[in-house]
């Protein structure tokens, strides 16, 4: 249907809309984390060579300046070993310096959260979005089903003009009154929706279909008469003709040849009650004879049935049919002769009503909560509903949308429209940002509605940094929202393929806590990010200071090539799969969201930093220079200018006690909010602990039993007990960092950008590249750190391209016979069971479904 719709023109610059909305800019941590690596790589390669350089100065002016030696060809080789020696040191710095593990780091950190956010029903489709909802600040939910239960009862009923607050007997209803309420429900409704009797016996029956359809059907079921016998009656193939549900005109009709009767034709119509109320002339008295409906019975009604059932939190629903007899004498049949079906204005004005039913769906029990962490945590939560304005007001009421004292607006589709349209008719922005910070709630909205809130909040510019919204959505005209969204969430239940399609991220259970959920993970993805950085710069400017002015002082590094790659590995590869996968806790929703512009080095973390790094130095200086008195160890920097002297047990203390510095540390790193408990949740990450034993085993395997491979020396007992008791002094000196205040450390605004800065698309990225002279620099760190990522999107792209072409028959069929069915005014063989105040209006069902933005789909 999608494909045929596409083609005309009016569809044509929605889709170009959609198009260029769609995710472009690279992610907000990916843009942080390419210009933090770009700054690191330059001021790594500028100490390395520096390093190199110094090495190198000394050595010449201490041999052919200050002892006068000439270059001789018998020292030719030593010469070059010595500056092959010092030049492993300069690219040794270099690669601890540059932090190529934060690729990792982060890929691990997604990885991991992709895989545990299936178990708690989010099933992730595109990968950046998980680190996305760490920085959502705004949430637009859809009511039913996501907010709401989505096992709709009719628990009210309006029939023969009384009310009924209970299920009434069948038998207490006039015969003609009963027989229209039963073919009104049986006939006018999918054919796929029913009732089936529970699995367990005591369990509630099945609900198969459209759910307020199946609301309808249950309603017969509870008043004890068979649907199944009206629809043998009446089976598909005999419907004359099917009105789909649609926005526009809020309800849905069907024409049928009635049997018993002659030439006569019944039109069944079912929809939103004030909608069709007002296309009723006539309505159905207990004894069921049509009474004239008069504008002024139609607003008593409305005042005394459909708004108190609204406020008690119920959908209205109202039935009504239309005869249509050749020669007709009764006031409430129409003419059949020269009757138009396809004329839809003609048909569906001068109805009868039958009843008004009020459908209830409860309220999730575990949605109050979930919506008032997500408030505590900064994020304002809205719904958008297709159902009546009293109803979506009770139910936000309900869930803590809509809090007492709080200046909550709640708007109809119309009048928001309204108020956000020029003139023109065209949606201004300015206007829009009048309406979006205080509404709350969206009552008898349209996918295009949704649509354009979306857009509006994301488009504005009234904060400091723009807003980043999660949306939901089922049904297909859903998609463009979805696309237009940070981060699209898809029903997995009641969700259409094209909206699914649409989506980021998948809700397997259809529940607004696991969107809650989704945001704990992005937001431990940002911490687990955040604790990696914090404990390997930290080991980046120990690592590479004691290099740098080792070389300055005494003329060579204390720790070797060798030893600072096992170093490397530690802190690159191990310590950032450790700590990417902790687990989210409550305290991550205590907090507001980072901030898109928010550097990923706090001040905390910047302070964590200095102290640590400013101890470790302290230590290392110490080892180096009064070692060998304190520990009575022979002094290792009387080798120093021999190549190929022995390890030394001198420096051999240095390298491990630097080890289980850093070792220690990786466990203050796990706390990055000045947190004093740093053991908390330490043994419910198995992985942390296991990589934590497994580094110290390998580092007593490479002091005692290393040798010549790692330049190391074996120690005694008490030179193991003096390096494990300086190691664990980083633990208790990160108690006292805590106590620092942050505003002791100066703001870093090196690292910090704007908005449109931090966002660089992959346009710019080429323009960079293009020019030779100011992106020559960065060419060299951003194409190393984005190139595996585009040969991974290339192998999705083949991948995914041969996983839809397995499903593009079935769905080819499907659609051809879809839109053959319309076509002849049929209804359609596959017919999802998306809300009825959510249907898809065929304006936009192009745009939902037009190619969007690139799939990143990652096979974990």
């Amino acid at each position: 249907v999608a494909n045929q719709v596409d083609s005309s023109p009016e569809a044509a610059p929605e889709e170009q809309k959609v198009k260029s909305g769609s995710r472009k800019e690279k992610s907000v941590l990916q843009s942080k984390l390419t210009r933090l690596a770009i700054q690191i790589g330059y001021a790594g390669t500028a100490i390395a060579v520096l390093t190199v350089i110094i090495l190198i100065s000394q050595f010449c002016i201490r041999e052919f300046v200050i002892r006068g030696k000439t270059w001789t060809s018998d020292d030719t080789t030593k010469n070059i070993e010595i500056f092959v020696k010092y030049f492993i040191i300069g690219v040794t710095v270099l690669v601890v310096a540059v932090p190529e593990g934060l690729p990792l780091a982060v890929t691990l950190a997604l990885a991991y959260s992709v895989k545990k956010m299936m178990h708690d029903n989010n099933l992730v489709r595109h990968l950046d979005a998980c680190e996305t909802m760490g920085n959502a600040t705004a949430i637009c939910s859809d009511k039913t089903g996501t907010l709401t239960t989505n096992r709709m009862t009719v628990v009210q009923s309006y029939i023969g003009q009384h009310h009924h607050k209970h299920i009434p007997e069948f038998s207490n209803i006039n015969e003609k009154l009963g027989q229209l309420i039963l073919e009104s429900v049986a006939i006018n409704s999918g054919y796929t929706s029913k009732i089936e009797m529970p699995e367990q016996e005591g369990g509630l029956p099945k609900q198969l279909g459209n759910k307020t359809e199946c609301a309808l059907l249950g309603f017969v079921v509870a008043m004890k008469q068979s649907y199944d016998r009206i629809r043998e009656r009446y089976p598909e193939e005999k419907l004359v003709k099917v009105y789909t549900f649609n926005s526009d005109r809020k309800s849905m009709g069907t024409v049928i040849k009635v049997d018993n009767r002659e030439n006569c034709y019944r039109f069944f119509c079912k929809g939103a009650s004030e909608v069709v109320v007002k296309k009723c002339s006539f309505i159905l008295d207990e004894s069921g004879t049509a009474r004239p409906f008069t504008s002024r019975e139609q607003e008593r009604v409305v005042s005394e049935i459909i708004e108190p059932m609204a406020c008690d939190g119920l959908r209205t629903i109202c039935l009504a049919y239309k005869d249509f007899v050749a020669g007709a004498k009764a006031e409430n049949e129409g003419s059949l002769e020269g009757i138009d079906w396809d004329d839809e204005p003609k048909i569906m004005t001068g109805l009868t009503c039958v009843c008004i039913v009020g459908i209830e769906d409860p309220v999730r029990d575990e949605v109050p909560d979930a919506i008032k962490k997500c408030q505590r945590a900064g994020i304002t939560v809205r719904m958008v509903t297709g159902d009546n304005v009293n109803t979506a007001r009770s139910i936000a009421s309900k869930c803590g949308i809509l809090r007492p004292g709080e200046d909550g607006l709640v708007l109809e589709g119309k009048e928001f429209n309204r108020r956000v349209r020029d003139q023109a008719g065209e949606v201004s922005q300015e206007l829009m940002d009048k309406i979006w910070p205080i509404l709350r709630v969206l009552a008898r909205s349209s996918p295009q509605d949704k649509y354009i809130l979306v857009k509006g909040i994301i488009d504005s510019k009234l904060g400091k940094t723009r807003q980043v919204v999660a949306v939901t959505g089922d049904g297909t005209n859903d998609g463009p929202a979805l696309k237009k969204a940070d981060v699209g969430f898809a029903m997995g239940i009641s969700g259409t393929d094209v909206a699914k399609e649409a989506s980021d991220i998948i809700l397997t259970d259809d529940n607004f806590t696991s969107i809650v959920k989704a945001v704990m993970w992005g937001r431990n993805v940002y911490d687990s990010i955040a604790k990696f950085l914090q404990f390997q710069l930290t080991v980046n400017v120990v690592a590479v200071l004691v290099a740098f002015l080792g070389a300055c002082i005494i003329n060579d590094s204390p720790l070797k090539a060798i030893q600072m790659l096992w170093v490397n590995l530690i802190m690159d590869t191990l310590a950032s799969l450790a700590l990417a996968t902790e687990l989210p806790t409550d305290e991550l929703l205590r907090r507001k969201p980072y901030g898109r512009t928010k550097p990923l080095i706090s001040r905390t973390m910047a302070k964590n930093i200095l102290c640590h790094a400013i101890y470790q130095l302290t230590v290392i200086a110490v080892l180096l220079f009064c070692g060998p008195d304190l520990l009575n160890i022979d002094d290792g920097r009387a080798d120093i200018e021999d190549v190929h002297a022995p390890p030394s047990a001198h420096f051999t203390m240095i390298f491990n006690t630097f080890v289980f510095m850093t070792l220690f540390n990786e466990i203050n790193a796990r706390k990055i909010h000045n947190q004093h408990n740093i053991a908390e949740g330490i043994f419910q990450n198995p992985i942390f602990i296991g990589i934590w034993i497994g580094t110290i085993i390998a580092q007593v395997i490479i002091i005692q039993f290393g040798g010549v491979a790692f330049h190391t020396s074996g120690l005694t007992a008490a030179q193991w007990l003096w390096c494990v008791f300086l190691g664990f002094g980083t633990l208790l000196w990160g108690q006292v960092a805590t106590v620092i205040p942050d505003s002791a450390v100066p703001s870093l605004s090196w690292c910090k950008r704007g908005a449109k800065e931090e966002e660089i698309d992959e346009h710019e990225l080429a323009e960079m590249e293009e020019d030779p002279v100011s992106g020559r620099g960065q060419i060299l760190w951003v194409r190393g750190l984005t190139r595996l990522q585009q040969q991974i999107r290339v192998i999705n792209a083949f991948r995914m391209s041969l996983d839809r072409y397995d499903n593009r028959s079935l769905s080819s069929l499907q659609s051809h016979q879809s839109v053959q069915n319309i076509r002849a005014g049929r209804r359609p063989m596959f017919q999802s069971s998306t809300d009825m105040a959510d249907p898809p209006p065929v304006g936009l069902i192009s745009s939902a479904t037009a190619p969007g933005r690139f799939s990143e789909t990652t096979a974990i």
